[in-house]
């Protein structure tokens, strides 16, 4: 059997570090929003026992060090049942960069051996199994626009965002997470009941964007800075970085603006920059 699928990756308009927990990771709260990028995965299982990873043109680990493998591996295990399983993956969301492409390609790994296999287990108990993966993985599962809190685990439904457009940048540089919330301060409390008052119209949209992870990160990586300004020269109406980073993204009102921006910015700047929309359903 043969399932050809896609994974979407995610931006953060809104990130709000609550508090650091016992167990050494971070409270979040968070709107968590799939884009119009995609990587494609090629799911083949036959009978047998065993899993593999393949990823023309890039060097990424196989086995239990890849994601998408052990996502593979823990939902057979929860089935009771076992396969020979072929994953290939075929990378346009840049790797490390903020949008969840590993996380995507878990849970899209998660899916579509669900069905497959006919393991029959539902998007509830998939999401239990991704948690144990990534924090961002039920995310991924879950399939729609969310406002995340806990770890990013607990999922609620926002409903209606604003039509938008964005510009997505990302410099290619390393970014290490761990550093990231390491250097973090968190110096203020977040009244959650107004954040749960989501913004309905481009303009809203664009005054409440914010990152609590993003005055660290561009102390760490200046360039980063550099790029919103140029989104905003380029009309952007609002930019932030999402998730640790590196990526940054501009908001635009309608295509050809956000079309215009990303091809001025990659002529300037030489990298290149994804023009996309919002996925208000993810499968």
């Amino acid at each position: 059997m043969q399932k050809a699928l896609l994974a979407a990756a995610k931006i953060n308009p809104i990130l709000h570090v609550l508090r650091k927990r016992s167990d050494g990771y971070h409270d979040l709260a968070m709107l968590m929003q799939a884009v119009t990028l995609f990587d494609r995965i090629t799911l083949t299982v036959n009978p047998g026992k065993g899993v593999e990873v393949v990823c023309p043109g890039l060097d990424l680990p196989d086995g239990a060090d890849n994601i998408a493998a052990r996502a593979a591996q823990a939902l057979m295990a929860a089935a009771g049942q076992f396969f020979d399983v072929e994953i290939e993956i075929e990378k346009r969301i840049p790797v490390a960069a903020g949008l969840g492409g590993g996380s995507s390609d878990a849970a899209t790994v998660l899916i579509g051996m669900n069905e497959m296999c006919c393991f029959g287990f539902e998007r509830e108990e998939l999401m239990r199994i991704g948690s144990r993966l990534g924090a961002d993985v039920p995310f991924f599962v879950y399939g729609e626009t969310a406002w995340a809190t806990g770890i990013g685990d607990q999922l609620e439904p926002v409903g209606a965002m604003p039509s938008v457009w964005y510009v997505l940048v990302n410099p290619g540089i390393e970014v290490s997470t761990a550093s990231v919330y390491g250097n973090l301060v968190l110096t203020s409390h977040v009244d959650l009941s107004r954040l749960r008052r989501f913004p309905k119209t481009i303009k809203e949209l664009a005054s409440w964007l914010h990152n609590d992870l993003e005055g660290v990160t561009m102390i760490q990586h200046p360039v980063l800075n550099d790029i919103k300004q140029q989104l905003a020269s380029h009309g952007a109406l609002g930019t932030l970085m999402s998730g640790s980073g590196p990526t940054v993204f501009g908001l635009f009102s309608n295509e050809e603006a956000a079309q215009t921006a990303a091809g001025l910015f990659s002529r300037e700047s030489g990298w290149h920059a994804y023009v996309v929309q919002p996925l208000d359903q993810m499968m």
